[in-house]
């Protein structure tokens, strides 16, 4: 059997990586990040246990990474959404909405997130990270902000901190109050974005999470492939 090309390995790659991440968020979403170990991620993976190094640092990393990604493909999804729109106002409700609606959906994985960003090592930058930085600072910027810089990490604090808000065991506020308090702050209409207790239109919340880690790729990518598993691939 002839060997695979650079472009074929380099799609592999691509797949490897991106079936770990969903592992990563569907492992930590059940059993939460202690009890997950990389082994463990690499198996629901299907994937050779040496490659989660090879892209990997090490768990933190790949679990930021992996929640980042579910961060920003879901406030993606909600932006663009149908009906679309460049109303500022109305994205920046959906962005709220979005970020909100992950601790509330999602609060294990979630608090396993804000639990990691006290660590030592804090905020791990990734290309995921920077995505969802940028979709931010969009949403800013399409709301009427004069200083982006300025008005971009005071979001990204105010949503932080409505997340810790909902997931300190005890103690948590329900998402409806910090809500109120957001679109408060940024002057919007209770009715804008996805009220409490409405649906968007074509959203979906299930435990489904393949639409936010595309697997896909082209075909032919040869006769030792096995569904489930990828072939081995050499970093």
């Amino acid at each position: 059997m002839s060997p695979r090309s650079a472009s074929v390995n380099e799609e592999l790659r691509r797949r490897s990586k991106e079936r770990l991440l969903q592992a990563a968020v569907e492992l930590v979403s059940e059993r939460g990040f202690e009890a997950t170990t990389l082994g463990d991620i690499a198996d629901r993976a299907g994937s050779a246990r040496g490659l989660v190094s090879y892209y990997f640092p090490g768990k933190r990393q790949l679990v930021q990474s992996a929640v980042h990604r579910l961060m920003h493909r879901t406030l993606e999804e909600a932006l663009e959404r149908e009906p679309r729109t460049e109303d500022g106002r109305e994205r920046m409700a959906r962005a709220i909405d979005a970020i909100l609606g992950l601790a509330r959906d999602r609060p294990v994985l979630m608090r396993q997130h804000m639990a990691g960003l006290l660590q030592a090592e804090g905020f791990v930058p990734c290309p995921e990270q920077r995505r969802l930085a940028e979709l931010l600072r969009d949403t800013v910027a399409r709301h009427g902000s004069r200083d982006v810089d300025g008005d971009y990490p005071m979001l990204r604090a105010l949503l932080m901190g409505a997340v810790y808000a909902a997931l300190v065991p005890g103690v948590p506020m329900p998402v409806p109050v910090l809500r109120a308090e957001l679109f408060k702050r940024y002057r919007l209409d209770w009715e804008l974005g996805v009220p409490p207790d409405t649906e968007a239109a074509g959203g979906r919340d299930d435990a489904d999470l393949s639409r936010f880690f595309a697997t896909g790729g082209p075909t032919g990518l040869g006769a030792g492939s096995v569904p489930g598993r990828e072939p081995e691939v050499q970093p």
